[in-house]
């Protein structure tokens, strides 16, 4: 009888740490599964933003995406704006925020306003949201209007 409690406990403990980590799993997927959902939001808003634009030319080899570093919580890269056109432009840049496997982590879009003829001018994209790990910011879309 004892040895039918003992294997009796230690088939309950097994079935309650499967359980746990199960949970733990389920967990990792549902938050997973929202930063997914937020991320694909992201991109979805910017891409929104970017179809606002009417008039406007392609300008992805105008636009430079620097390293990204932290400010506060949240991740920045200095974008750099170069217009080689003979009159003032505006620049709107959507910016996306990957990790070293190229998965996207978040999507920004980016005003740098008044650069001038033959001039550059920078602004920076901040991210959404905290993003954890190394991560690079690059040109989806540069559009100079």
């Amino acid at each position: 009888m004892t040895r039918v409690r003992a294997t009796a406990g230690a088939v309950a403990l097994l079935l309650g740490l499967s359980l746990a980590s199960t949970g733990c799993d389920q967990a990792k997927e549902a938050a997973g599964g929202i930063v997914s959902s937020a991320t694909a939001a992201a991109a979805s808003a910017a891409q929104e933003k970017m179809n606002e634009i009417k008039g406007g030319v392609n300008a992805n080899g105008d636009v430079k995406a620097g390293p990204t570093s932290t400010d506060g919580n949240r991740t920045v890269a200095e974008i750099t704006a170069t217009n080689p056109k003979d009159k003032t432009a505006d620049y709107t840049v959507w910016v996306n925020f990957r990790d070293p496997g190229g998965n996207l982590l978040d999507a920004v879009v980016l005003n740098i306003d008044g650069v001038d003829a033959g001039k550059s001018k920078s602004g920076t994209a901040r991210s959404n949201r905290t993003l954890t790990g190394d991560t690079k910011a690059e040109i989806q879309q540069a559009v100079r209007h």
